[in-house]
């Protein structure tokens, strides 16, 4: 190969996973992650269709279910608690709104981690604050380091990447979906079981609760409004505007909001997709919600993180020039991504109705959806399309 060294922004899930299938084919990475360490926090993903693929592929599968959640389906649940409809795991071939395989954001980070620190330079508590592109090389300023040069640059820092937007800012398009949602850990309590449970409350509200591996319970409060910046708010001002929002929704809502300022990882996002004319420009590209996020709400984000990384790699090793890599990298992945951005018609609104009416309207969908003769017309909406994707064989 003639690019023989890649520098990678991000050490979430699509950095390590590149990191991986490049050493893979013969190529000395190096990652920077602007945290001091891995990031502890994050809900549950899951591994489906080709990401599972990917993760298999790795050799990671025996450690993943090792680490699995155990997860056995989902509850949406009303004020009272009372089930209005259930999906196990197994149903739509284990491939619905809760999969097979769960695994905490934060697990699965750390198993790439350990998978890739024996031929991988990690640069914790770094970040790259210029890139100037020679040419024939990548000059790299870090705001900590010392200027090195690299072959290759790749942004894997996730859906605000500071890393793409040093080289791609006039050509990004961020788009919110219309959701604000916030994630956090709360102790559990004896009444919580192997199920997650989902709860609608009206004015376009919307709370989960989803067990984990660790004796605690990740929360997930999330509301429809337009794009506002409370993202840019501090974390006060953001757990204040929850407790207002939340106030009145009823079901478990004041035991998680009393958890919530105490919680150790909380945060707070507004949803967004991202979409790219363009992955690449000279020798820097970008992979995973870095180039292409699909929002939590595809149920994609994962496996187009670990597929993409895993088809970038491959297309660099099988073609001497960057530009021709990166050309294939897109014309391969491309097609896979935008079926995940194109998400269900109405969503995230169905999903989260305003009145009364239409939350007890979504409770007879949901009962009905639970039925495998209807699972099968609504299919759409409930099961990601990540299978819609054959790996080519890179031979690895």
């Amino acid at each position: 190969m003639t690019h023989r060294s890649v520098l990678i922004a991000g050490a979430g899930i699509a950095g390590p996973a590149l990191a991986h299938w490049l050493h893979r084919h013969g190529t000395r990475t190096t990652v920077v992650e602007r945290a001091p360490a891995l990031r502890e926090g994050g809900q549950t993903v899951d591994l489906r269709g080709a990401g599972r693929d990917v993760a298999r592929g790795m050799g990671l599968e025996p450690a993943l279910r090792a680490s699995a959640t155990g997860e056995e389906g989902i509850r949406f649940v009303d004020a009272a608690g009372r089930t209005r409809a259930a999906f196990p795991t197994g149903l739509f071939g284990g491939q619905g709104p809760i999969a097979e395989l769960e695994i905490l954001r934060a697990d699965l980070s750390r198993l790439l981690y350990e998978a890739t620190s024996e031929h991988t330079e990690y640069l914790f508590g770094d970040e790259i604050t210029r890139l100037t592109d020679t040419g024939d090389q990548v000059h790299v300023t870090f705001r900590k380091g010392a200027e090195r040069a690299f072959d290759l640059v790749v942004a894997a820092d996730g859906a605000r990447s500071r890393t793409r937007d040093l080289v791609f800012g006039d050509t990004t398009d961020i788009r919110a979906v219309g959701l604000s949602t916030a994630y956090f850990t709360i102790p559990r309590h004896p009444a919580d079981d192997r199920w997650a449970r989902w709860h609608n409350a009206t004015g376009g509200r919307a709370v989960t609760l989803r067990p984990d591996n660790r004796g605690t319970v990740r929360a997930c409060l999330s509301f429809l409004s337009p794009p506002r910046g409370h993202e840019r708010l501090s974390p006060d001002a953001q757990r204040r505007l929850l407790r207002q929002v939340f106030a009145d929704a009823g079901w478990q809502v004041p035991r998680i909001l009393a958890a919530m300022d105490t919680a150790p990882d909380f945060f707070f996002e507004t949803v967004v997709q991202v979409r790219m004319p363009r992955w690449s420009r000279g020798r820097v590209a970008v992979v995973g919600d870095a180039g292409h996020c699909a929002s939590p709400l595809s149920g994609m984000g994962t496996s187009l993180a670990l597929t993409g990384a895993y088809v970038l790699a491959g297309e660099l090793a099988r073609h001497p020039h960057h530009a021709d890599a990166f050309d294939r990298y897109e014309t391969v992945l491309r097609p896979y991504v935008e079926r995940a951005q194109a998400l269900p018609p109405g969503v995230p609104r169905v999903a989260l109705p305003r009145t009364r009416p239409g939350v007890h309207a979504l409770g007879i969908v949901l009962r009905a959806a639970s039925r495998p003769r209807v699972a099968k017309v609504l299919s759409r909406f409930l099961v990601p399309p990540a299978d819609g994707f054959t790996l080519p064989p890179y031979g690895v």
